[in-house]
């Protein structure tokens, strides 16, 4: 029998650490209106995902086990698209909501679109102009572009994006980048759970601590495919270098787990943390709370990541950019962030520069925040529910 469709949910569709960060706020706030709303975990990242539903009050209806036979691009979207369109099937969708650029967003946009699921991609219209920068995710997110309904673009040059590619105006609709609302809810819940001792910090983060009366602390993530092998030694090079040459500087490094990318940050500076009395912390990847607890006393970040670039931006810690290009162009525009791609001496060189030049660095801090005001969620719920009510047959 089928569901009434008044009753039918809208259907969050994500698997990936940031895709649950920045899909967060969107789901409480359709809760928070009373509006039908269910969640399928697509299962990348699984072992990260139990902290974040529990630190976002989110039990998962539907999840899609992944039992993956090898590392491909191919073998995953596959599993991805077989296991979401069972689950489709089952909840019948209002409609899916699907996030940023990952394979399970491609995926889960394809399966809507084959059942005939209106389809809305949170973070559209981000682009870099390079197929191969980042992989796969530029043509992830072009392709997801051609299957959407909504387009929730973060910001103007986004929404510039797409209307250069012919997508209809009245489709794409500006509204900030959920991941400030996630930040800045975030951080306010992490300081009250820790005063309350709810929550308690990792122990590589309490060990760091004392050393933060008297050095300034700089977080560093790498994980981007196109920074395995070279990119990621020269990168670990420059830190080590800039520890050397800085003694009051610390560096905590959540290290992905991927060998491509752990492997060769330990070879570079394993020997080295042991030596430098606690300056530098090397750590498995560290959960969203720990994470901004990082952003908020940090001088600055290092980072491939696209979604630190906004969290640094929402918590005003400025952002080095290591990569070649970024598609939020807008941080830099801004004056909140810098390219320097992977280049050890460009690296140690501009680094160097902001710790000596406070006037600089605070200029950075003190940039005005492109990716929105935290209302991002509510502005989505708008539209989807002024949309759904008026073609109650979606």
């Amino acid at each position: 029998m089928n569901t009434p469709v008044l009753q039918r949910p809208i259907l969050i569709s994500v698997g990936t650490r940031p895709e649950i960060i920045k899909m967060a706020p969107v789901y409480a706030e359709l809760r928070r209106r009373g509006m039908p709303v269910a969640w399928v975990h697509t299962g990348q990242h699984r072992e990260m995902a139990d902290t974040l539903y529990t630190f976002f009050d989110i039990q998962p209806e539907h999840e899609v086990v992944l039992q993956r036979r090898n590392a491909s691009l191919a073998h995953l979207n596959a599993l991805l698209l077989e296991g979401l369109a069972d689950v489709y099937e089952r909840v019948q969708p209002r409609a899916v909501l699907v996030h940023g650029d990952t394979t399970s967003t491609l995926a889960s946009a394809q399966a809507a679109f084959y059942l005939d699921v209106p389809i809305g991609h949170v973070e559209a219209g981000l682009r870099t102009g390079n197929p191969r920068e980042p992989f796969p995710e530029e043509k992830n997110r072009e392709l997801t572009a051609r299957l959407a309904r909504w387009h929730f673009a973060p910001t103007a040059g986004a929404a510039a994006n797409l209307d250069k590619e012919g997508v209809p105006g009245h489709a794409v609709h500006t509204v900030g980048n959920s991941a400030v609302d996630a930040a800045l809810s975030g951080t306010a819940r992490l300081e009250q759970l820790l005063a309350d001792g709810t929550l308690a910090l990792p122990l590589e983060l309490r060990a760091l601590q004392p050393h933060l009366a008297h050095c300034k602390l700089m977080t560093v993530t790498a994980h981007r495919r196109e920074n395995w092998g070279a990119g990621i030694t020269h990168i670990a090079r420059a830190v080590g270098q800039l520890l050397t040459q800085h003694p009051d500087l610390a560096v905590v490094w959540p290290v992905h787990g991927n060998p491509a990318v752990r492997d060769t940050v330990y070879a570079e500076l394993g020997g080295l943390a042991a030596r430098l009395g606690g300056r530098l912390t090397l750590c498995p990847p560290l959960d969203y709370p720990a994470l901004l607890w990082c952003l908020q006393r940090s001088a600055l970040a290092l980072t491939d990541s696209g979604g630190i670039q906004e969290e640094g931006a929402a918590l005003s810690c400025p952002v080095l950019v290591l990569r070649d290009t970024t598609e939020r162009p807008e941080l830099i525009e801004a004056g909140a962030g810098m390219i320097v791609g992977t280049d050890t001496d460009r690296i140690v060189r501009t680094v160097a520069q902001l710790l000596d030049d406070g006037r600089l660095l605070q200029c950075m801090r003190q940039a005005v925040n492109p990716f929105g005001d935290g209302r991002t969620a509510a502005r989505i719920a708008d539209v989807l529910a002024r949309d759904l009510e008026s073609s109650p047959c979606a």
